[in-house]
């Protein structure tokens, strides 16, 4: 059995019905499969990232024939379709545990900013990022994984000192097993 061949494609641009329809059917009749996909809109705004692979004799697909099975896509200039083979590996699993950091308050500039730092700084990473703006009124809700060694209630006080200067309220709780 051949090793799956990676690609990273993203899709960005004015949203329109048919996008995902439109980009899955080009991928899948390349013999690509969708491993992992994000997609959201943000204000009328279509932003999609895939990761696929191919394997067996799909698995000399260039990214430049993945681009042009997805060109009507970018057909009315309104869509930016980028293709990247993915050639890292995978970080090794490291011992960690999951949480969810939800921020709000008064929205201003750097909030993002203040405590995502917190969050490196305690060797956490931010594995999802999702913030909404509804007025004034500002919200972030990100999953992370902390070190298994992190001191979770310290890397919270942190976390919530910074929200505080910043004049906005956070909370950390751990991920249960139910919520995924």
């Amino acid at each position: 059995m051949s090793t799956p061949r990676q690609y990273a494609v993203t899709v960005l641009g004015h949203d329109r019905p048919g996008i995902i329809a439109e980009a899955t059917e080009g991928l899948a009749g390349l013999g690509l499969n969708i491993e992992d996909s994000t997609m959201t809109l943000l204000r009328g705004h279509f932003a999609m990232m895939l990761l696929c692979s191919v394997e067996g004799s799909h698995g000399r697909v260039a990214p430049s024939e993945i681009e042009h099975a997805l060109t009507g896509l970018t057909v009315a200039g309104d869509l930016d379709v980028s293709v990247r083979p993915v050639t890292d590996e995978p970080s090794p699993a490291s011992a960690s545990s999951s949480w969810v950091l939800t921020v709000h308050g008064g929205d201003r500039p750097g909030i993002v900013s203040a405590v995502a730092g917190q969050v490196a700084a305690a060797g956490g990473n931010i594995t999802d990022l999702t913030t909404r703006l509804s007025g004034d009124l500002y919200l972030l809700v990100a999953e992370l994984d902390l070190p298994a060694d992190a001191d979770a209630a310290a890397v919270e006080a942190a976390i919530k000192e910074t929200a505080q200067q910043v004049g906005v309220t956070a909370t950390l709780r751990a991920v249960e097993a139910d919520d995924l």
